[in-house]
């Protein structure tokens, strides 16, 4: 299918196309923001995919999860994202492991990727998978999401920022997402993903962009 990514060109050049697929993603989370992500990165060509989640779809993921329908209702989430990357691009090379991931498993599973995209929606997965990401030297690609905003940064090995951002005390009190917001955020992810894995100028190192999808204003603030 060489007309696959023929509408990539000439935003990405044929030498980062080829570039991007020779990278390894990992995605951890195939709820809101995973399935965005999966979805974007499986039509840009990256050939190595590993998605990770130990959870199931439930009828509440209907509102936003673009993986989740009615017929997968109870089925396993990362089970459910290979099968739709299969759909999608049969070219690609998806791993799905169907655990959380957890201080045991994370240095195993994280280990080998070029970067770690942040799909989690809870603090405790997001603490554990940066302090990996720190350990093992990868990028970790950092995405957050509640009503009608988004935040989003790329966070390199040696930053505080993931530290600062989640305070020891620090837990979440809602988890409300609108069918949008997911979206928004993980093409904002993406985006700045593929440009560092490109070489390119990333603007969220050591930022963060904050998003106000109810106000229509974004703001980036720099740690």
């Amino acid at each position: 299918m060489k007309a696959r990514y023929i509408r990539n060109f000439e935003a990405l050049s044929e030498a980062e196309s080829d570039l991007l697929k020779t990278q390894k993603i990992c995605i951890v989370g195939c709820g809101g923001l995973g399935g965005y992500i999966l979805e974007q990165f499986l039509r840009l060509g990256v050939e190595s995919i590993t998605v990770i989640d130990g959870d199931c779809f439930e009828e509440s993921n209907l509102n936003r999860q673009l993986l989740s329908t009615e017929n997968v209702i109870g089925n396993f989430k990362a089970l459910t994202a290979k099968e739709r990357a299969q759909e999608v691009n049969s070219q690609i090379k998806v791993h799905a492991v169907n655990v959380f991931l957890t201080e045991e498993n994370a240095r195993e599973l994280l280990k080998g990727h070029d970067i770690v995209m942040d799909a989690v929606d809870n603090i405790a997965a997001r603490r554990i998978m940066g302090k990996t990401c720190e350990e093992l030297g990868i990028p970790l690609m950092y995405g957050a999401i509640q009503g009608w905003y988004a935040q989003i940064s790329l966070i390199l090995p040696g930053s505080s920022l993931l530290d600062i951002l989640y305070q020891k005390e620090m837990k979440l009190t809602s988890k409300s997402s609108l069918s949008f917001t997911p979206a928004v955020c993980a093409s904002f992810q993406v985006a700045e993903a593929v440009k560092y894995l490109c070489g390119r100028e990333c603007p969220l190192k050591e930022r963060v962009l904050y998003v106000d999808m109810l106000s229509m204003e974004a703001v980036m603030v720099k740690f």
